[in-house]
């Protein structure tokens, strides 16, 4: 008899769910109508009744037939629009949101059995957007009183993920979410400011009564403060051979460029062979976002896999069909993009008119890039990670790239870029309010790749780019017209991946056997190679080609230090007034590292010692009472060299998990950093804490 009355009660449920999930439909329905009647009094190019007038029933009738015609088109027929499109690139499917949803209107339209009903087709499309907008705003507001059918949404967004696959396992699973570029001294002054109240809740620095949930450590990068060898070495536990952001290989006459898809796939290749393991992700993991797969078996805008022919192995672009079949997804954020480009417009001309220095070129592309970063990247990999979270993947690792691209262009404390942290933080609140509906419980480890140090470029305080002061002391002819290291970040890749254009032009070539050096830039990091000799020069044959060189970069005002092979002394320092200070002896004598702090010697000794460095390394001058460094390429906020908040990282992670390093020991590079990872993901075997921002608050709630 229990078991019957149990059925019985499970029955009455089901049906309550139907008949809520019915009135939620009629009450969309009946607003969608009401804004198609509000559109077609407000808009001349759309009506509701013939050319003779129609009753208001009439009206009223067309509009409820074509909002209902609509709904069901936006539903049934979108997601396979989108499925079709997926070979169309991934911007260009963002930027036909808007012309798909207004043809589904004029499809709707045509149906319509009354009949009536016309629309320009450049109305259709602002009709068609508000409707779907509206309709999801009312979805949404409708569920969110409802728990169940919040649960019920959220699972959605993984079904088809892992239909086919066994049930998820009970022990924690761990979500590694990097934001790029943020520093650690960035991170605790936005929190300090109120700018990030979650991450401010999970550390109890809001003055609340809540206990801290994390920890957050300081880390240091090696020489080379950039993406790609931080990235790699936190996935693939290797920055062997990783110099710089881009440079030169005698041995291959290529250029290498971090954020290009063929170096990326080669720079993973060569890290599992160095290692000999796969990866951070192999077992059960997601990587989403990321330059590198770090061996995980689910794909999404991963850049190592964009220039393969797509298939089942290889779904780099997966993340924008799982988004993008959803039409209020697609509307919200073509929306949000527009607006970012208007945003951007009016940053970039305020700063102009207000003469702020330092200042970058923001013109040309820039917006769009911007606008991709900050709205179309995020929302996509956001949903993906959410999709990671409900289908119970273990480890799932995400990069997030918009604040590391507008620090780069309005600078790293800028207003500009505080709101972009603002945003990233409710970001990290939606994910944590997800972990509290995942089948297993959640960690959340947030942490950076490197940081940003302010500054003007080195053209704009000199007049002359790196290659110039080279060319200049090479004895060879210097352009009347400099011009320009152009910004290659992050979203320039993924922007690029997103077109199919994964080569920046200019870096596609190999360069020609000269006798002119190839000068390449990484933030404030210059490489300096001679392409016509098969190895690395050394100071004595440098000395001997081009005499005036080497003394010409190093007493350059805007010039830190210069690192240079040595006949004599395998490796030597060259810094202003003839300093010459062989590897061997910076621990008597830093010389010019002295004032780019603790761990500067052990970065060049390591980079030194890698099979492609540069001929000459260049890192530009350093300030310590500001922290500014110039860079050399068209960027106020920089990385990829020493000098600054660049070099130190953030670790945010739970308590639960253990100390990331020991009391007083330094946590120095991406590789030590990887080991620390590892070392979490093998205590998922204890216990069971699930660390979602809303569950902690209820626990909060039912206690008092």
């Amino acid at each position: 008899m229990r078991g019957v009355g149990l059925r019985r009660a499970a029955g009455r449920i089901g049906w309550r769910r139907i008949a809520r999930q019915i009135g939620r439909s009629v009450a969309v329905w009946a607003v969608s109508t009401l804004t198609m009647l509000a559109l077609a009094l407000l808009l001349p190019d759309f009506r509701l009744q013939s050319a003779d007038g129609d009753s208001a029933t009439r009206i009223a009738l067309t509009a409820a037939l074509g909002a209902g015609a609509f709904g069901i088109l936006s539903a049934v027929v979108w997601p396979l629009l989108v499925r079709l499109l997926l070979l169309v690139p991934a911007l260009v499917l963002g930027l036909l949101v808007f012309f798909l949803n207004g043809s589904l209107l004029l499809v709707a339209l045509r149906l319509n059995p009354t009949g009536r009903g016309a629309v320009a087709p450049e109305t259709a499309v602002i009709v068609a957007a508000v409707m779907s907008a509206v309709a999801s705003a009312t979805g949404g507001a409708l569920a969110v009183r409802d728990d169940e059918a919040y649960r019920r949404r959220l699972h959605r967004l993984a079904a088809r993920r892992r239909r086919t696959d066994p049930p998820c396992a009970t022990t924690p699973g761990l979500v590694f979410l990097q934001l790029d570029g943020v520093g650690h001294d960035v991170l605790t002054a936005a929190v300090d400011k109120g700018l990030m109240p979650t991450l401010a809740r999970l550390l109890a620095v809001d003055g609340g009564t809540q206990a801290p949930t994390h920890r957050l450590t300081p880390w240091h990068t090696d020489w080379s403060s950039q993406t790609g060898a931080s990235q790699l070495g936190i996935l693939h536990g290797s920055t062997y051979d990783v110099p710089a952001f881009r440079w030169y290989e005698k041995d291959r006459g290529e250029v290498m460029v971090c954020n290009r898809p063929t170096s990326a796939a080669e720079l993973q290749r060569r890290a599992v062979a160095h290692t000999g393991d796969g990866g951070l992700l192999t077992e059960d993991g997601a990587s989403r976002g990321n330059l590198f797969s770090g061996g995980a078996g689910e794909q999404a805008l991963v850049l190592s896999i964009a220039g393969r022919r797509r298939s089942r192995e290889n779904r780099s672009r997966a993340g924008y069909f799982a988004y993008f079949s959803d039409p209020a997804n697609a509307v919200r954020t073509a929306l949000s993009f527009i607006a970012e480009v208007a945003r951007e417009i009016g940053e970039s001309t305020r700063a102009r008119f207000r003469h702020r220095r330092p200042r970058v070129s923001r013109g040309g592309l820039y917006p769009l890039v911007r606008a991709f970063a900050t709205v179309v990247e995020r929302d996509v990999v956001v949903a993906a990670v959410m999709g990671d979270m409900l289908a119970g993947r273990t480890a799932v690792y995400a990069d997030l790239v918009a604040y590391d691209e507008v620090a780069h262009h309005s600078g790293p404390c800028s207003r500009d870029a505080e709101k972009v942290l603002a945003r990233l933080d409710r970001s990290i609140a939606l994910l944590a309010r997800v972990a509290d509906h995942a089948p297993r419980p959640y960690r959340l480890v947030v942490l950076s790749d490197h940081g940003q140090s302010p500054g003007e470029t080195f053209h704009a305080r000199y007049g002359l780019t790196l290659a110039d002061l080279v060319r200049v002391g090479c004895g060879l002819h210097v352009p009347r017209r400099a011009e320009h290291t152009h910004s290659g970040t992050e979203a320039r890749a993924a922007v690029r991946a997103a077109l199919r254009r994964p080569v920046e032009e200019g870096e596609q070539h190999r360069p020609a056997r000269r006798r002119e050096p190839i000068v390449l830039a990484s933030g404030n990091l210059g490489l300096v190679s001679f392409p016509d000799v098969p190895h690395r020069m050394t100071k004595e044959e440098i000395d001997a080609r081009h005499p005036a060189l080497l003394s010409t970069l190093a007493d350059h005002p805007g010039i830190g230090f210069l690192l240079v092979a040595s006949a004599a002394h395998d490796g030597v320092l060259l810094g202003p007034g003839g300093t010459e200070i062989p590897l061997a002896d910076l621990d008597r004598d830093p010389g010019p590292l002295a004032r780019f702090g603790p761990g500067a010697v052990a970065a060049v000794r390591r980079t030194h010692s890698f099979p492609h460095t540069a001929d000459i390394m260049v890192n530009s001058a350093y300030d310590p009472a500001d922290g500014e460094v110039l860079a050399f390429e068209e960027q106020i906020g920089s990385h990829g060299g020493l000098g600054g908040a660049q070099s130190r990282p953030f670790l945010m992670s739970p308590l639960e998990l253990s100390e990331p390093a020991a009391a007083g020991e330094r946590l120095t590079g991406a590789e030590q950093v990887h080991r620390v990872l590892r070392r979490w993901l093998g205590e998922l075997s204890g216990p069971e804490v699930p660390l979602g921002v809303a569950a902690a608050e209820e626990e909060d709630e039912r206690a008092a």
